[in-house]
């Protein structure tokens, strides 16, 4: 193998006509018409496949349902030890006598399915016969959907933390966009500054520019990803102050673009960023985005998208 010549098991290989590739790792690894290497053979993928779905019709249920379930099999299981009383021998015997099919029988039937479902089994009451596979097939049925029960309970809970979890830090992202967006035009008014100047340092304008920018793009998507995304829902107050710092540090921007001296040279980074900016500016505007916002929201997002006429 280390000359590169041919082993004697791709030999082998090479002269059958329905490879097989082994692997030392796990099981033999079947070899496709066209070439592929597979794993895991159709009967898995269809028990996985039936797993998910069972999954998925359980997850699909309110919790409300699967408990209406659980005492539906409660009572339907107390029906089936009544009706069996009435056959006489595969019924319930309680004190060595069997349960009579009365409603007295009918309540006890209850109460013996009631104590299989719950797993109590406090002995006072036995089945026969056929009454014993249905208090077998009952006990899982209930145990399985009880436990579906509970299980729904505690991801209820889950769901809520996570939620928590997901507002609380959107707040936080929320305030950093509007944070950084003042950092960005405070950076840009002193880059304004310094183009101002005699004798401007156009390497250390280049570099606070490009920075900056870059600073500016990732705020400007993220704003633009609010306006466009329907699962994420701001307060009016909090986006109107975030288009407001964005039209300021926009306008602030195309300032500095225009005194920027005739020899300062545009690095490739620079235009690309430059061009992104432009190209999410445009898409804020009250006519762009794909839902209904306030007069006071579409206010600034076409005063966002005419300050962006000036950077071109």
């Amino acid at each position: 193998m280390k000359s590169g010549e041919p082993t004697e098991g791709a030999a082998e290989a090479k002269s059958q006509p329905d490879p097989v590739a082994v692997s030392p790792f796990g099981p033999p690894l079947t070899v496709s018409p066209d070439g592929e290497i597979g794993r895991a053979p159709a009967r898995v993928s269809q028990m996985r496949r039936f797993d998910n779905s069972l999954l998925d019709l359980v997850q699909q249920r309110s919790t409300l349902q699967l408990f209406l379930i659980w005492i539906g099999t409660i009572l339907l299981s107390g029906a089936c030890y009544w009706l069996g009383a009435l056959i006489g021998e595969h019924g319930l015997v309680e004190g060595g006598r069997a349960v009579g099919a009365d409603l007295n029988g009918f309540a006890s039937a209850l109460y013996f399915s009631f104590v299989t479902a719950t797993s109590i089994g406090y002995g006072d009451i036995v089945p026969v016969g056929v009454a014993r596979v249905i208090a077998v097939a009952e006990a899982i049925t209930a145990l399985l959907v009880f436990g579906a029960v509970v299980a729904k309970f505690v991801s209820h809970r889950q769901d809520q933390l996570v939620s928590e979890i997901h507002r609380v830090t959107f707040e936080e992202r929320l305030d950093r966009v509007q944070t950084n967006l003042h950092l960005v035009t405070s950076e840009l008014l002193s880059i304004a500054t310094m183009c101002d100047s005699p004798h401007a340092p156009l390497n250390r304008i280049g570099a606070r520019l490009d920075s900056t920018s870059l600073l500016f793009q990732g705020e400007l998507r993220t704003t633009h990803d609010l306006l466009y995304q329907p699962r994420l829902v701001v307060e009016e107050g909090v986006l109107a102050a975030i288009l407001a710092a964005l039209a300021s540090a926009l306008n602030v921007f195309a300032e500095v673009l225009a005194c920027l001296p005739p020899e300062f040279s545009r690095s490739q980074p620079f235009e690309i960023v430059l061009q992104n900016l432009l190209r999410l500016s445009q898409d804020i505007c009250g006519e762009c985005v794909p839902h209904s916002y306030t007069p006071r929201l579409v206010f600034w997002m076409d005063r966002i998208k005419a300050t962006a006429q000036r950077i071109k």
